[in-house]
């Protein structure tokens, strides 16, 4: 299998619309099998074991039937950068029509992070806000942070605060410690986990943050939704249309959808392979074919394309190959 995913590898360069994550440009591996598309496109700082799920999740995506959808569209929110003016913060959420809920970066310098949210605030006073914190705080910030933001605004703006702390241990605490109500949500310390069926999340972890390829697929991410019983927000590391079109799948396939999903971060790109079209804060549930004129314009180098080659035989040699083996997929 390996020859064939090397032989149908293509590599795509997509610059960004503004700074996200330190990048201004994505690059993503796409693989196309059978069953159409993959993505492996785990960011370049990602040690070797991180990237056997998303080379799974690649796999599957180019070479296993797709999920049955339950539901035709899927809400989506907008994804706010650590941008600092009115204005950036304004012309960025024009880019995600419709939309009624917000997710908003913060966690770097709360003086800024707490007018980033004011400015939210006044251009979409009505949104629901979620605040992603990547981990950043230990429990004496996140409370610090919680408590400013309830003596600023209305609590109930916010829907939840992601990932306010690195562990579970400290997730848990702040849970028990914080006195004003406030919901989180698991993003890191799910898909980071050695094996997130084993998590015990409870007092813990109130919503499941699920993306498809860190969690090595569509199926793998119903399963563990099925597992943790607990509500779900389907969302997206920054890919390609491609990559976004399975978090779309996985969300479509979903028995219960109660949240808006992170799926738009496609937004953030200058370029992308293909249109997923957001229409009163939706997206329709359907396959995504890239355009061929679009990846042959934005395809990269043949050093990159040989350093992602190179990237791929390494992951299929630490453990990728027994999955797939133990899965039984075949090209």
């Amino acid at each position: 299998m390996l020859d064939s995913i090397l032989k149908n590898l293509r590599v795509i360069s997509l610059p960004t619309k503004t700074d996200f994550r330190g990048i201004d440009t994505r690059e993503v591996a796409l693989i196309e099998g059978s069953a159409g598309w993959g993505e492996f496109s785990p960011f370049l700082e990602y040690d070797q074991n991180e990237l056997i799920p998303w080379l799974v999740s690649a796999i599957e995506g180019a070479t296993q039937p797709r999920a049955k959808a339950t539901r035709k569209y899927i809400d989506i929110n907008a994804t706010l950068p650590e941008v600092n003016t009115r204005a950036e913060v304004e012309s960025i959420l024009s880019w995600y029509p419709g939309a009624t809920t917000v997710k908003i970066k913060v966690g770097s310098d709360q003086g800024k992070d707490m007018a980033r949210i004011k400015y939210v605030h006044e251009v979409l006073p009505n949104a629901a806000l979620r605040l992603d914190v990547n981990g950043s705080w230990d429990v004496e910030q996140a409370l610090e942070f919680i408590y400013g933001f309830y003596d600023s605004f209305d609590e109930d703006l916010l829907q939840y605060i992601e990932q306010p702390c690195a562990t579970l241990a400290e997730l848990r605490e702040l849970k028990s410690s914080c006195m004003v109500p406030v919901k989180i949500a698991g993003d890191e310390i799910i898909r980071k986990a050695e094996d997130p069926f084993d998590l015990e999340l409870e007092d813990a972890v109130d919503i499941l943050i699920l993306k498809v390829a860190p969690l090595g697929g569509i199926e793998r991410s119903l399963a563990l939704a099925k597992h943790h019983r607990l509500p779900v927000v389907v969302s997206s590391a920054l890919e390609s249309a491609v990559g976004i079109g399975h978090g779309i799948r996985l969300a479509g396939a979903l028995p219960t959808l109660d949240f808006a999903c992170g799926l738009a971060t496609g937004q953030l790109l200058a370029s992308d392979i293909a249109n997923i079209p957001i229409e009163g804060g939706k997206m329709r549930v359907a396959d995504v074919t890239p355009s061929e004129a679009l990846m042959i314009e934005l395809e990269a180098s043949a050093e990159r394309t040989q350093w992602w080659q190179d990237r791929v035989r390494k992951t299929w040699s630490v453990g990728a190959d027994e999955i797939i083996s133990e899965m039984g997929w075949h090209w």
